[in-house]
């Protein structure tokens, strides 16, 4: 028969036993939760890297930094980056991550910090949190992706305000891809779900699937612009054409102008109204401004405007605003849309002038 300290050996191991088997199916189980999502706010998620409490290096300055989606052109950014005194950007967004902030931050530099607001439903815009980032923000960027969330999450919003008032501030403002769609007083909203190519907007401007948006935000020297993204690279000038047509039927107006942007490229605006085009590979700036209405522009028909003026614009090329003037323009071409359709003379500006 054991003796009483053998016995005693014994159960002092068993309850090891026991307890080393209780702490891994513990951990097991709590492997097996899902993690907290530490970004999660109330209708949107958060991100930051870098000092936001270090003090911004320089001053702040107006300006507009416009890009055509793509790869970024680094001197653009630098040049975003030097009119928000190498401060903080804030990134404002409705998908992704912390890609743009890591690529401010990490691959051009430059900057105290970067912050991320990746929204998700509309009352996030009202949200004090979200508003005090904006408004202590030195320079504010609107990310890709899908501009009908912008309209739908930001228009009419206090953070519709918010931006507005950052602008008048004199802090810069840049956009890519929707992000830059949304800059011009009018936008191509996407509003129906999809995005219209230019033959489907060329054979019927006056329906239902071009959802134009007015009224939302409202930058200096675009007043009377309507901008458009991945331009060449998309084919996209027969849509904008068709966007400039609509509009100056709706708006009663002459003085409107369309500006598209190919990818890999920029068209940065000072404080004083002139612009210039950064690119990485060549691409364009297009401006389209037929200051008349179309030839034919009625619901259920497709669109005739003849002669309508488009100017393309490389790093060499100057643009001033408010009176739209060129200086050393990479081409100038007179385009016809005719039934619907873009005559010779614009598929040879097209194919001439795309990377």
């Amino acid at each position: 028969m054991p003796s009483t300290s053998s016995r005693r050996l014994f159960l002092q191991r068993c309850a090891l036993l026991i307890l080393t088997l209780a702490a891994a199916v513990g951990t097991a189980t709590a492997g097996d939760a899902p993690a907290t999502d530490a970004s999660r706010r109330d209708g949107y998620r958060y991100f930051e890297i870098g000092d936001l409490t270090a003090t911004r290096p320089g001053a702040t300055e107006a300006g507009l930094m416009l890009v055509g989606g793509g790869d970024w052109p680094y001197d653009a950014f630098r040049w975003m980056i030097e009119k928000a005194g190498h401060g903080r950007i804030v990134i404002l967004r409705a998908s992704g991550t912390v890609e743009a902030q890591d690529e401010f931050f990490k691959d051009i530099g430059g900057i105290t910090a970067a912050q991320t607001l990746v929204f998700d439903d509309r009352r996030a815009a009202s949200d004090p949190e979200v508003l005090r980032i904006v408004r202590e923000a030195d320079g504010i960027f609107l990310a890709g992706g899908d501009q009908s969330n912008y309209v739908r999450f930001w228009k009419g919003t206090p953070l519709n305000e918010a931006l507005d008032a950052h602008v008048r501030a004199g802090k810069p403002i840049g956009g890519t891809s929707a992000g830059l769609a949304i800059l011009g007083a009018f936008a191509y909203g996407a509003m129906d779900g999809g995005s219209i190519v230019s033959p489907t907007a060329m054979t019927d401007p006056a329906g239902s699937e071009v959802t134009l948006v007015d009224d939302f935000l409202h930058m200096p020297y675009l007043q009377n612009v309507i901008t458009d993204s991945h331009f060449g690279e998309r084919d996209r000038l027969g849509r904008l054409i068709a966007f400039v047509a609509r509009l100056s039927v709706e708006q009663k107006r002459t003085d409107l102008a369309g500006i598209g942007i190919d990818e890999y490229t920029a068209l940065c605006i000072d404080a004083g109204g002139i612009a210039r085009v950064h690119s990485g590979d060549g691409g364009h700036v297009w401006l389209v401004r037929p200051q008349r209405q179309a030839d034919v522009f009625a619901a259920g028909k497709p669109l005739t405007f003849r002669d309508v003026p488009v100017i393309g614009l490389d790093t060499g090329s100057t643009l001033r605003f408010p009176d739209f003037s060129v200086e050393h323009p990479a081409f100038e071409r007179r385009i016809d849309v005719v039934n619907g359709v873009l005559g010779d003379a614009a598929r040879t500006a097209s194919l001439e002038s795309t990377p």
